[in-house]
């Protein structure tokens, strides 16, 4: 049932996708923003408070409907599983954003392309060059093709429907509360990037795994080995390491921008990030993607065969 799970997910995402602000995400950032504002006294433990009330219930809610509907038979479970992997998951959450990022970068339109930036990471894109655009694409385009697809895919083998809500809750707080600069917010966050840290510490590797696999093996493990831990965070950096080194191409390194300069590790020890290589990001993820399904099939059948 996991793959078939899995399979119709991803089918039902591609014939119709959900945006990555669909009414259940807009439904849990209320209820985060509602927590915030009444637990953040500025001390870590009010962070940590707050993450267990907001993560908590949904998690339990789901797996309570998951229980129950066992009993009632093998076709409502499954689909209760793909309704709320079709809810979390799938790549066509975010392609739409990164396809146009592309078109504008192959009419030279930098200024859209910033703005869709923008639009996708919620953090300004002006001033950077062609280049260095393809490459915030390129990395980009890998993690969230671990946040909304490998991520969820995990936790969902491991705990069911149960460990997607807490896999996307998890990611979607350490984005939302750990990802601001305030005082208070930093320290309120603190808990939510950790939690996430710890609960995304195995499928961030086997994410990176995949992408060796199927890419350039031998690059991709030493990049990996030697450029991750310079990253932060550090999960990030595995991922991203893996990618470059599994494409041939560097990532990473300073970013221009108006008012300032962005200071970031070299990741990869290939070519200059070009149009062609987003292009084999793309090929990149869904071989992952292919390797992984094979697994499980693999997986499932050795425990049917006893």
């Amino acid at each position: 049932m996991t793959l078939l799970s899995l399979v119709a997910a991803l089918a039902l995402d591609q014939w119709r996708p959900l945006d990555r602000n669909n009414p259940f995400a807009r439904a849990f950032f209320d209820l985060a923003d509602s927590i915030e504002r009444r637990f953040n006294g500025g001390e870590a433990q009010h962070g940590m408070t707050a993450w267990m009330l907001a993560v908590l219930p949904p998690v339990l809610v789901v797996g309570v409907i998951n229980g129950l509907l066992e009993d009632l038979g093998f076709l409502l479970e499954w689909g209760w599983s793909v309704a709320v992997l079709y809810a979390t998951m799938g790549f066509r959450k975010f392609s739409g954003r990164l396809r146009e990022i592309q078109e504008a970068l192959a009419r030279d339109d930098l200024e859209g392309a910033s703005a869709a930036l923008y639009q996708l990471r919620g953090q300004p894109g002006e001033g950077m060059s062609r280049n260095e655009a393809i490459r915030v694409v390129i990395e980009e385009g890998l993690l969230l093709s671990h946040r909304y697809v490998f991520g969820v895919a995990f936790w969902f083998v491991v705990l069911g429907p149960s460990g997607v809500v807490l896999y996307r809750c998890a990611a979607d707080l350490a984005e939302r509360w750990g990802g601001r600069v305030e005082p208070d917010a930093v320290v309120f966050g603190r808990f939510a990037l950790r939690v996430f840290e710890v609960i995304d510490w195995v499928p961030v590797r086997l994410t990176a795994i995949g992408f060796a696999v199927v890419g350039n093996f031998e690059e991709a493990i030493y990049c990996w080995r030697t450029q991750a831990a310079s990253w932060s965070p550090q999960g990030e950096g595995v991922l991203l390491a893996s990618g470059a080194g599994a494409l041939g191409v560097r990532l990473g390194e300073t970013l221009q921008r108006h008012g300032g300069v962005n200071y970031r590790p070299a990741l990869g020890t290939g070519e200059e990030a070009d149009p062609e290589h987003m292009r084999s990001a793309v090929g990149l993820v869904w071989r992952a993607l292919v390797f992984w399904l094979g697994v499980i099939v693999v997986v499932s059948a050795a425990h049917w065969l006893g």
